[in-house]
C-alpha cells in the first residue's frame, strides 16, 4: 500500500479507533469463553471462518473529495475515489479465530487505503488484496462484527463493481475455504448498499429520437403486421400471393454440403419445425442473379404456396436463403406469407467478439452461440482465447499453458495455477477451464458448416500474464532437470527486467511478454503453428489470425497522475520517478534500442506485430488483425508481412471514433468497428444499478441503442444519442466516406463469471447486432463531407422512420424470435429495452 503523508496517519488511526472501540471489539471486549479458538489447528481454524465469518460491503460516497478525503494525495486516477467499509461478522454461536489467518478479496478498483490498525492490507496482484488482523488486536465473538473503513478509486456505481467468493488461509494450512456466505453471483447478498446515481436515464428518454421510440413501442405493429417482416431485415421483397404451411422442411440444395444440411435440419428442429415439410430446392446462380446480390451470400428466396425455391450466388447465400425462411417462420411452425426476396449481406464482417480468458465459456455454450450467429447471419467469431487471467486452449509441447494458465487457485508461488480473480474462489467457481484441441478442432467444424468463421486472438505482447507465469514455471521446471536450454527456449521474459509498471488490470511486469526476449517469437511461431493445424485438421483453414496488441502501457503514467510535488488538485500524485514503461529497465531491450533496432519502447509493441506477421503469413494465413492500439506506431499494412491488416477499432463516437476511423481508412487497413458505446455487450443494458456490467463507455446499452447505429456515418450518431453521462457532443464528418470492413459485438467477462450472464448480457443484443451488421436501414444517412450533427441542436436524421423501423423489429423479435431463442435453451433478457 502506498505510504500516506503524516498529517493523515494521525486523523486515519482516530477513525480506526474509534470504529474499534465503538463496535467493542478490542481483545478486552472479546467472548474470554472462547479465548482458546487461537489454538485451533489451521485447518479447523479455515473452516470455522469459511463456514461463520461474512464479510458484507457498505459504499459511504462516490465523491470522497467532498467528504474530506484527499484522493489527488491518495494517488487516485484524476483525483477520484470513494469512501466505503468491509464488514467482517461472525454469523456463527462461537467466537472465532482472533488470529492466524488472511483474509483475500477481490476489487476491480484499486484500493488506495484502509483505515484500520487492526488489520495488515497488502495488494497481492490483480484484484486480489490480503486483509490479515494484528495478532490479539480483537475477537471477533457470536454475532459481533468489525468495520473496517477504506477508500477505492473512482467510484461503486453498480452491485456488479463489488465482487464475490471472499476467502481466508490460515497460517500454516495450504487449503484455502470460501467464505459460506459470499460464496454466490448474486452481489446484493453481499452488498449493503450503494450511493444512488443521478437519474440520468431521464436525459436519455426525452432525446427525440427516444420521444419518437415511446410513440412507435405504444402502437407496436401486431405479428400479423410484420409476418413478413425477417431478422434480420431483407434487401428487398415483393408480395406474392397467399401464404405457405411451414411445418418442416424438405431441403434439396446441389450446393451445400450434407452437414451444412444437417446444420439447417438441426436449427428447424429446435424451432420445433416437425411437422409437414415444404419442399425447398436451391440451386446456385451465381452471376444471373441481379447485380446487388450477386455477391457472396446473396441470394433470391421465392416463397411460393406449392413450395419455396432459392436461387443463390454461392453456398453461403443458399445457407442465408434457409435461415430467412425459417427466421419468417414461427416457433413451432406456421403460415409464412407468399413473397420474393432478393437479399445479401451489408459488410463481409459481421461479427462477434467473445472473451473466453477473463472467465471461460463452455463449449456447449459456444455452440449455442455459433447456432444464433449463424441463424442471424453473422460470419465470424472473435475468441478472445487469452488474457492476464487465463490461457484457454490446448497447445501440444506446452502443457503448463493449460496445466496452470487455465487454472485458478491459492498458489502464492503460481507455479502450479494462476493466482484467484474476478471473484473466481481459490477452486475455480468460475474462471477455470480450457478448450482442448479436440474440442477446438470439433468447434470449427460446428462453425463452418454454419458459416461461421472462428478468429483465435492470442493477445500479445500486453495482457499476456497466463502465458508469462506458466512458461515461468516450465523454465524453472527444466531449469531445476539441469536442461537449461530447453528452459529458455520459450520464456517469456527478460529475468533482469526490473521495471516498475502496473497495468490497466493491476498487474506487474509479467503481464508483458518481452518481445526482445529471445524466448517471444520461437513462443509465437509456436503457438501460431499449432493453432492454424488445427484449423487444417478441421477443414477450416484459417484465414485471419487476430495478435492483440493493445493495453501495452503503465496506467501511473497516465494523463490522471502528476508527480508529488503536483499542484493540480484534479490529479493523483505518484511518485513518477519509481514509474517505467514495459520493458523500460530491460536489458535485452535497451540493448535493441542500442543496436538501432528500435528507437524507443514505445515501438516495441508494433515492432513486434511486424514479426508476428511473417509468422502469420509463413503459416498461409493472409490477413493478421490488431486492436487500433497495436498498430499505432505502424505507418500502414505496408509494414507487415500478410497480404492484408485488420484492425479491431474500440474508440467511442464521443471520443472521436470517426476520425480514428477516417485515418485507419485513408492508411489502408481494413477496419472493423467494436464501437464501445454501441457494442459492448458487457456493459449495462438500463441504469438500474442491479443491472450488471462496466460502464466506463456506456451506462446504458439496450437494443434500441445498437440497433440506432450508422456505421458507415459515425457523426450521424451524435444526434440520436448522447455522449455516456447523457451529455450532448457534435460531430463533424471530415474526409471522404471512410470504408469499414464491418462491425462486431463485445463480449468481455470480466463481469460475466457464469454462462448464463454471458447469455443474459448477449441476447437478445445480439439480435440488433446482426440487423445493422447485415442490413443497411433508409433511415441512415449517406456520408457527406463537412455534415455537422448535434444531440438536439441539428435535426437532420428522420427519427420517426427510425422508430418505426425499430417498432417493426421489436413486434418480430417479441413474436417469433424471443419463442425460438427460449427453445435453443439460452438464457435471454426478454425486455429489448432499458
Amino acid at each position: 500500500m502506498r505510504q500516506l503523508p503524516s498529517k493523515y496517519l494521525g486523523i486515519r488511526n482516530l477513525l480506526a479507533m474509534t470504529v474499534i472501540a465503538s463496535s467493542c471489539l478490542v481483545a478486552a471486549c472479546g467472548d474470554s469463553s472462547d479465548s482458546g479458538s487461537a489454538n485451533l489447528s489451521p485447518t479447523a481454524r479455515a473452516a470455522a471462518l469459511g463456514e461463520n465469518l461474512m464479510v458484507r460491503v457498505d459504499i459511504d460516497g462516490n465523491d470522497a473529495a467532498k467528504s474530506g478525503t484527499n484522493c489527488a494525495d491518495l494517488g487516485a486516477d484524476w483525483a477520484s475515489c470513494a469512501r466505503g467499509k468491509l464488514i467482517l461478522e461472525n454469523t456463527g454461536s462461537r467466537s472465532l479465530p482472533a488470529g492466524g489467518w488472511t483474509l483475500y478479496v477481490h476489487s476491480i478498483r484499486r484500493i488506495l487505503m484502509v483505515e484500520h490498525p487492526a488489520f495488515a492490507w497488502k495488494h497481492v496482484t490483480g484484484d486480489l488484496y490480503a486483509l490479515t488482523p494484528r495478532a490479539g488486536a480483537f475477537t471477533l465473538g457470536a454475532g459481533e462484527r468489525i468495520e473496517v473503513p477504506f477508500v477505492g478509486e473512482y467510484w461503486y456505481q453498480r452491485y456488479s463493481d463489488l465482487l464475490p467468493r471472499a476467502y481466508v488461509v490460515a497460517d500454516g494450512n495450504a487449503a484455502p475455504a470460501i467464505l459460506k456466505h459470499n460464496d454466490t453471483d448474486d452481489e446484493t447478498r453481499y452488498v449493503d448498499r450503494i450511493p444512488p446515481i443521478a437519474d440520468d436515464a431521464a436525459a436519455f428518454a426525452a432525446t427525440p429520437a427516444q420521444v419518437q421510440r415511446a410513440r412507435a413501442e405504444a402502437a407496436l405493429p401486431s405479428a400479423q403486421q410484420t409476418a413478413a417482416r425477417a431478422v434480420p431485415a431483407v434487401l428487398r421483397s415483393t408480395a406474392g400471393e397467399g401464404a405457405t404451411q411451414v411445418g418442416g422442411i424438405d431441403l434439396s440444395a446441389s450446393g451445400l454440403t450434407s452437414s451444412q444440411v444437417a446444420a439447417l435440419t438441426s436449427r428447424a428442429a429446435t424451432l420445433g419445425l416437425t411437422g409437414a415439410a415444404v419442399r425447398v430446392s436451391g440451386q446456385i446462380a451465381g452471376g444471373a442473379l441481379p447485380a446487388d446480390i450477386a455477391r457472396a451470400g446473396g441470394y433470391r428466396l421465392t416463397i411460393a404456396q406449392d413450395g419455396v425455391k432459392i436461387d443463390a450466388f454461392d453456398a453461403g447465400g443458399l445457407f442465408y436463403g434457409v435461415q430467412t425462411l425459417l427466421s419468417l417462420t414461427p416457433a413451432g411452425g406456421g403460415s409464412v406469407p407468399a413473397m420474393t426476396i432478393e437479399d445479401a449481406p451489408r459488410y463481409t464482417h459481421r461479427g462477434m467478439h467473445v472473451d473466453v480468458a477473463r472467465n471461460f465459456r463452455q463449449p456447449a455454450t459456444l455452440r449455442r452461440l455459433i447456432d444464433q450467429m449463424s441463424a442471424y447471419k453473422l460470419n465470424r467469431l472473435h475468441l478472445h482465447l487469452t488474457d492476464d487471467e487465463g490461457w484457454r486452449i490446448e497447445i501440444p509441447g506446452l502443457p503448463e499453458l493449460t496445466e496452470i494458465g487455465a487454472k485458478r487457485c491459492h498458489d502464492l508461488t503460481e507455479t502450479q495455477c494462476l493466482l484467484p480473480q474476478l471473484g473466481s474462489g481459490p477452486d475455480n467457481r468460475s474462471g477455470g477451464g480450457y478448450l482442448s484441441r479436440a474440442e477446438y478442432v470439433a468447434l470449427l467444424r460446428y462453425a463452418a458448416d454454419r458459416f461461421v468463421e472462428i478468429i483465435p486472438e492470442i493477445d500479445m505482447p500486453g495482457h499476456a500474464r497466463a502465458a508469462v507465469v506458466s512458461m515461468e514455471a516450465r523454465y524453472q521446471r527444466l531449469a531445476a532437470l539441469g536442461n537449461k536450454a530447453a528452459a529458455n527456449a520459450y520464456r517469456l521474459l527478460d529475468p533482469a527486467d526490473t521495471s516498475n509498471t502496473t497495468t490497466v488490470q493491476f498487474y506487474d511486469r509479467r503481464s508483458f511478454l518481452n518481445p526482445c526476449s529471445d524466448g517471444a517469437q520461437r513462443f509465437a511461431s509456436k503457438v501460431i503453428g499449432e493453432v492454424a493445424s488445427m484449423h487444417r485438421e478441421a477443414g477450416a483453414p484459417l484465414s485471419v489470425w487476430h495478435f492483440g496488441g493493445d493495453e501495452a502501457k503503465n496506467i501511473l503514467l497516465g494523463s490522471g497522475f502528476q508527480p508529488l510535488d503536483g499542484t493540480d488538485p484534479g490529479k493523483g500524485r505518484v511518485n513518477l520517478a519509481l514509474q517505467d514503461k514495459p520493458w523500460g529497465r530491460s536489458p535485452q531491450c535497451a540493448a535493441m534500442i542500442a543496436s538501432g533496432k528500435v528507437a524507443s519502447v514505445d515501438e516495441l509493441p508494433s515492432i513486434f506485430a511486424r514479426q508476428v506477421s511473417q509468422i502469420v503469413r509463413a503459416n498461409g494465413i493472409g490477413t493478421m488483425a490488431a486492436w487500433q492500439d497495436g498498430i499505432k506506431h505502424a505507418n500502414g499494412p505496408q509494414d507487415f508481412a500478410t497480404s492484408n491488416v485488420m484492425v479491431t477499432m474500440w474508440d467511442t463516437i464521443f471520443w472521436g471514433a470517426s476520425d480514428t476511423v477516417q485515418t485507419l481508412g485513408s492508411q489502408g487497413y481494413k477496419t472493423v468497428l467494436a464501437l464501445p458505446d454501441y457494442l459492448y455487450f458487457d456493459f449495462p443494458y438500463a441504469f438500474d444499478q442491479r443491472e450488471r456490467g462496466y460502464y466506463w463507455g456506456s451506462h446504458a446499452t439496450d437494443s434500441f441503442k445498437t440497433f440506432s447505429l450508422a456505421p458507415d456515418n459515425l457523426p450521424q450518431n451524435a444526434e440520436i444519442m448522447p455522449d455516456r453521462d447523457g451529455k450532448p457532443f457534435e460531430v463533424t464528418s471530415a474526409g471522404p466516406a471512410p470504408r469499414i470492413e464491418g462491425i462486431q459485438g463485445q463480449a468481455w467477462a470480466e463481469v460475466m463469471r457464469t454462462d448464463q450472464q454471458f447469455e443474459y448480457m448477449a441476447y437478445p443484443r445480439l439480435l440488433a447486432l446482426a440487423e445493422r451488421a447485415w442490413h443497411r436501414a433508409a433511415w441512415e444517412r449517406p456520408y457527406v463531407q463537412g455534415e455537422r450533427y448535434k444531440l438536439g441542436d441539428t435535426d437532420k436524421v428522420d427519427k420517426a422512420a427510425l422508430a418505426a423501423d425499430w417498432a417493426g423489429f421489436m413486434s418480430v423479435v417479441q413474436n417469433r424470435e424471443m419463442p425460438k431463442l427460449t427453445r435453443s435453451g439460452a438464457v435471454v433478457r426478454t425486455k429489448l429495452g432499458g
